[in-house]
């Protein structure tokens, strides 16, 4: 007797209960679309958010790295230059010094002068001379590195750009496509 108590109570009680209607079964799948939206969205920014932390300190180190490619190419031209105006003192000695041989009337000191002066400043300007070219190339090359080096960071900035272009068509996207 009470195990049909119990059965006919839980008939009646399921009977009893109200059953969803269509337009509430049409309210959970239209939360339910938002909520996988809403995920997507979190998703979409969250990838987003790492790709821009990503891209923002490839640009710190490449920024880094070009200051200290053009630190190198201003330090390079510096070298550079006191090498030409050592390069122009020492020619300018020399034609100093021939003038001074062909005027010299003493022997002795015309000789001193070919033998001893004159030689060790033309040494002096072969060797100046050398260092001229392989600063030359320094610069060169430091300059070539430092061109590299600025077409990687506009390539960092551009791909920054193109980030920020689609965080914000997504944005519009979304704004648009959202019955608010």
């Amino acid at each position: 007797m009470r195990s049909l108590f119990l059965v006919s109570l839980v008939v009646t009680s399921t009977l009893a209960w109200p059953q969803p209607n269509q337009s509430d079964s049409q309210t959970l799948k239209a939360l339910l679309e938002e909520v996988r939206l809403l995920r997507q969205d979190l998703h979409t920014t969250t990838v987003a958010a790492q790709r821009v932390q990503i891209a923002l300190y490839r640009l710190q180190l490449q920024d880094a790295a070009v200051s200290r490619a053009a630190s190198l190419v201003e330090e390079t031209h510096s070298k550079l230059n006191g090498l030409q105006d050592a390069h122009k003192h020492f020619v300018t000695e020399i034609e100093q010094l021939d003038h001074q041989k062909d005027q010299a009337q003493d022997f002795q000191e015309r000789r001193h002068i070919e033998e001893d002066r004159l030689p060790r400043l033309k040494v002096s300007l072969e060797q100046i001379s050398h260092d001229e070219e392989q600063q030359q190339a320094r610069l060169n090359e430091a300059e070539g590195q430092l061109k590299s080096e600025q077409i990687k960071l506009d390539g960092l900035h551009s791909l920054l750009d193109q980030l920020d272009q689609a965080l914000e068509n997504v944005g519009h996207t979304r704004a648009s496509a959202s019955p608010r």
